[in-house]
């Protein structure tokens, strides 16, 4: 995780804007931070805020190789691939950083191929100086953040790892411009013309999920032949844990005590033990007092042996944190604020009073494997597929942006094993009425595929299903009644109007009132209220859900 930033054709040269505007980001890279104006770009400049997590000696951005002098890289990604790439075609690599590959790969198939053989995460801007060219490319499900201002009108573009460094810029920019999430899956040519400023050469959609992988796969398929549907999901949810232990830095697991975070804590303590990794894994969960994640987590480190941390909150830090929150994730999205404040208590716990630094979490399986409850209620097996599709393409605006805002507030990293592409591209090949509720138990595919491993305790495989919002909170006060109290006190007796979405209840219009503040105008953020489908609820808890009580 790391902070990218850059602007094209923006005049002035680095103003006092645009370096405020670059150290909105710092705590995406503590460690250290460069930027840079090259003179044969004049308008071209670029930014880096690091978190040394693979080569702290050589992995500084912007990176150029001695090879490709004229070609500028800055990349917020893992590509977990690096090394395959490097023997599969013979690259000279000049220093042991992962994204050096995606420099190589641009040389030898430019970039409509280069981001097709990439097996990881990444958000990157490649400047080649020499073709006055400038790529921006994000990842197939925008694991890696990636914002950008377009002005056409006056030649201008920019990119940044959050809206935060780019929102300054834009109350300068003409009323045409526009601020929003760079499409995951997708990668945009510029081209620079004689007077530096950039025009819009090219766009391309790369990848919808389910798409299978273009690079040679970390697990061959000649390797899964003989296994039947259950073992193979199993084993390449395994090798997706495996790829991502790459890290100079100790790695931790956040656990819920529910089966996602569950089955991807045993199987990195199971990888940590092959590998003789000389340190325990560190767990991590957090909770109200009596909540039902802090019994099952515990249930689960006990029963992998971990060095396991439990962070009690109370509403005092709700209260605390919860602008702060809406700060950090530019969402004014009611279940994504909601579920974000414990992970924001977490990471800062973790941030505080450990060593750990790269965090595995269990995101991406409920969108996947149709885990939310409200999948039960699906009127066929192609509905439910219809709606897992497009809970993927999404997810980078609702639970993707809540995992990476909350853990790189405080300089984290988080890597999501369920939303690897070998992986995804398995599971939505299997057929429909496989991935259904089964027997009223959602994901009943991926708990079966683990049934004879060992790997956790059948009470916790089979658990039942709690949003994490509702699974954190006190038994005898919910999260959601705990925030209702604090707004009663904060939010503004006038009544503000706001494009977009509409705000219709007190907690809504608060979380628009404080998104406001740091983000006027910006209604596009949120595209709309994140809901459960086919039930008729008026509020997104699951516990509002008649399934929800269905043990």
């Amino acid at each position: 995780m790391c902070g990218i930033w850059a602007t094209f054709g923006v005049t002035g040269g680095l103003s006092p804007t645009c370096i405020k505007c670059f150290a909105a980001i710092v705590h995406r890279g503590p460690d250290a931070w460069r930027i840079e104006q090259d003179s044969r770009e004049q308008l071209a400049i670029l930014g880096f805020q690091r978190l040394a997590i693979v080569d702290g000696l050589h992995g500084m951005q912007p990176m150029r190789l001695h090879l490709y002098p004229r070609v500028t890289l800055i990349c917020n990604g893992e590509i977990y691939n690096c090394e395959r790439l490097r023997e599969e075609f013979n690259f000279p690599y000049e220093t042991n950083c992962d994204v050096e590959a995606i420099i190589h790969c641009y040389k030898k198939f430019g970039i409509a191929e280069t981001v097709r053989r990439l097996d990881g995460v990444f958000a990157f801007c490649l400047v080649d100086g020499e073709a006055r060219k400038v790529y921006i490319a994000r990842d197939p499900y925008g694991v890696r953040p990636l914002y950008q201002l377009k002005d056409e009108k006056n030649g201008v573009m920019g990119v940044c790892s959050e809206a935060k460094g780019l929102v300054g810029l834009k109350h300068k920019a003409s009323e045409i411009s526009t601020l929003g999430q760079f499409s995951p899956g997708h990668f945009e040519e510029w081209d620079i013309g004689a007077d530096n400023k950039v025009a819009l050469a090219y766009r391309e959609q790369y990848f919808t999920p389910g798409t299978p992988p273009k690079f040679k796969t970390f697990v061959p398929e000649s390797d899964l032949e003989t296994l039947d549907i259950y073992e193979k999901t199993a084993a390449l949810l395994e090798a997706a844990c495996k790829k991502r232990l790459m890290s100079d830095r100790r790695i931790g697991c956040m656990l819920s005590g529910g089966l996602d975070s569950s089955l991807i804590t045993a199987l990195v303590c199971k990888l940590a033990k092959e590998h003789k990794l000389p340190y325990k894994i560190q767990t991590f969960a957090i909770g109200m007092g009596d909540s039902p994640d802090l019994v099952a987590a515990r249930k689960v480190a006990d029963y992998l042996g971990t060095e396991h941390h439990e962070v009690i909150f109370d509403e005092n830090d709700v209260r605390e944190a919860l602008d702060n929150v809406i700060y950090h994730l530019e969402s004014y999205d009611i279940t994504t604020i909601r579920a974000s404040l414990p992970m924001y208590l977490l990471s800062k716990y973790i941030k505080e009073k450990t060593d750990t630094t790269v965090v595995f979490s269990g995101e991406g399986a409920d969108e996947l494997a149709q885990g939310y409850i409200y999948f039960r209620d699906a009127p066929s097996a192609t509905a439910g597929h219809e709606e897992s599709i497009r809970l993927l393409s999404d997810i980078y605006l609702y639970d993707g942006l809540r995992a990476d805002r909350t853990t790189s507030a405080f300089s984290l990293e988080l890597r999501v094993p369920f939303l690897d592409i070998q992986f995804t591209s398995h599971y939505l090949a299997i057929d429909n009425k496989m991935r259904q509720p089964h027997e009223g138990v959602e994901k009943h595919l991926l708990r079966s595929s683990f049934s004879k491993s060992g790997l956790l305790p059948d009470s916790i495989l089979w658990r039942h299903k709690e949003a994490f919002s509702d699974g954190v909170a006190s038994v005898k006060k919910s999260l959601f009644t705990t925030i209702s109290e604090i707004v009663s006190e904060r939010l503004p007796s006038e009544n503000h109007t706001y494009e977009g979405v509409q705000p219709t209840t007190p907690e809504s219009k608060y979380y628009r009132y404080i998104f406001e503040k740091s983000f006027p105008g910006q209604a596009n953020f949120t595209p709309y209220y994140w809901m459960p489908k086919w039930v008729k609820v008026s509020d997104p808890s699951a516990r509002f859900i008649k399934h929800y009580a269905a043990k």
